[in-house]
């Protein structure tokens, strides 16, 4: 549990403060907002919050942990399913404490300490947006930083191919030169052959 203040108890006794805080916490969790004095309040919150806490949990201990300060099953029940689901996305401040003046009778300062049910707030949404949005341009970063040197890979590969499809085709090119080169050889032959055979006739 936390911390206890110093100074003097709320009641007269510790189970006395330990029965107020628990009767506090139980009717806060079924009204969702009370009005008390302001050290009530102050000495309420972290102890609700705590319970808010066990309850967002939801497992079987923390339930049987809740049920040992607060016997009323049916607030624990709406404790564990109605508040958990609604503080589900919510770090911590289940609870809001606003004064509001002094009480007639005694002059004591009176607050109203509620649970916070509203969904995050807009502007936390657009922070938390903002941060999803970092992390996916990051992501994105890193990709493109991988993908050229992806790329220029193959591009080496294909250079390097057509180098090597390079002496093939100066190798097939000489091959049909030297075909060529024989052939034109023989011609002159055939037409000096020609040329001795119109002289002998």
């Amino acid at each position: 549990m936390p911390t206890p203040t110093k100074g003097p108890r709320l009641g007269g006794g510790p189970a006395h403060e330990r029965l107020m805080l628990a009767n506090l916490a139980a009717a806060l969790f079924e009204h969702k907002r009370i009005t008390t004095t302001v050290t009530k309040a102050k000495r309420l919150k972290p102890y609700a919050e705590r319970l808010v806490t066990f309850a967002k949990r939801g497992d079987l201990a923390s339930r049987r942990r809740v049920l040992g300060l607060i016997s009323n099953k049916g607030v624990v029940h709406e404790l564990f399913t109605d508040i958990a689901q609604a503080v589900e996305n919510r770090d911590g401040g289940y609870t809001r404490i606003t004064k509001i003046g002094n009480r007639k009778g005694d002059n004591a300062p009176m607050a109203v300490i509620e649970l916070v049910l509203e969904p995050v707030s807009a502007k936390q949404a657009v922070v938390a947006e903002a941060t999803s949005a970092a992390q996916r341009d990051a992501d994105k970063k890193e990709a493109a930083a991988a993908a050229p040197a992806a790329e220029e890979a193959p591009e080496a590969e294909v250079v390097e191919t057509e180098a090597a499809e390079a002496p093939e085709a100066e190798v097939v090119e000489t091959e049909a030169a030297a075909e060529e080169a024989p052939a034109a050889e023989e011609a002159p032959a055939e037409e000096a052959a020609d040329e001795s055979a119109k002289d002998a006739k």
